[in-house]
């Protein structure tokens, strides 16, 4: 299984503790753009084009930006501890990193192909 199918898991996972302590609104966005972007890796798989390709990785990587971003406002405003922000938001970053590395690299070859 991929990283982001992996983190997916754990987004899910990570959605139904919140939703259990009652923070609903925050956990769900969180669910949303965490899980997209295995989706749309994995649509990308199957892309009708080159430009479809990148384009779908291009998504992928805003929804793994707005990913980091509701884990920093969940931590910011103190409904989650340091240990559980560290760790999801390292492997989102993780994410995040990948997919700006694939995204540039395919950008370039495109541009110099």
């Amino acid at each position: 299984m991929s990283k982001s199918f992996h983190f997916a898991i754990r987004v899910v996972r990570f959605h139904h503790f919140l939703a259990r302590t009652g923070e609903r609104v925050l956990s769900k966005q969180l669910l949303r753009c965490g899980t997209a972007i295995g989706a749309l890796i994995r649509e990308a798989q199957y892309a009708e084009s080159r430009a479809d390709f990148i384009h779908k990785l291009c998504v992928a990587l805003k929804e793994a930006n707005e990913t980091c971003y509701w884990i920093d406002l969940l931590f910011h405003a103190q409904l989650i501890d340091q240990r559980s922000y560290q760790s999801i938001r390292q492997d989102a970053q993780e994410l995040l990193k990948m997919l700006i590395s694939a995204t540039k690299t395919l950008k370039s070859n495109r541009i110099a192909g």
